[in-house]
């Protein structure tokens, strides 16, 4: 296993994993206290898209199976967050509307996923590791904000009305 100084490199990854759970926490907290758009939907899919370019080095990539299972367990995960993400009309502007349940869930699937993390990581490379998590982030998050795309239109249908 890798090691820098006095910690490896899974150790970190763990901490960086849950520092950026926190802050999608903290985000998600505060943008329903603002206005949602169609482009503070579009962007996080489409910025995380350029990660892919990962897969141009070859260390990072994966055979289709793992690549497969990422995605199918992506999907499943982007489930809990489909269902806790709703619109409101607030003051003539869409809002997220804030839900308990979405913080539990969202630090359910962090736990979920370090714990899956720990059980991939004795069977690939690191690199690999990161790519097929990638790849499953990506997948739990493309689903949730086509979802929330889909929600943002029907209630701006409303707002138009």
């Amino acid at each position: 296993m890798p090691q820098t100084g006095i910690f490896s490199l899974p150790l970190i990854s763990t901490i960086v994993a849950i520092a950026m759970a926190l802050l999608v926490l903290s985000i998600r907290m505060r943008a329903s206290n603002k206005p949602t758009s169609l482009r503070k939907i579009i962007i996080p899919p489409l910025g995380m898209s350029t990660g892919y370019l990962m897969f141009l080095a070859p260390q990072m990539r994966v055979p289709w199976s793992y690549a497969l299972i990422a995605i199918c367990v992506g999907l499943l995960f982007s489930y809990p967050l489909i269902w806790t993400s709703h619109m409101e009309i607030r003051a003539g502007e869409i809002y997220l509307r804030r839900s308990r349940s979405f913080i539990f869930i969202l630090l359910g699937l962090l736990v979920l996923r370090l714990a899956l993390h720990n059980v991939v990581e004795q069977y690939i490379s690191i690199e690999q590791t990161g790519a097929v998590f990638f790849i499953l982030a990506f997948f739990m998050i493309l689903p949730w904000r086509i979802a929330m795309l889909s929600r943002y239109r029907k209630v701006h249908q409303q707002l138009a009305v």
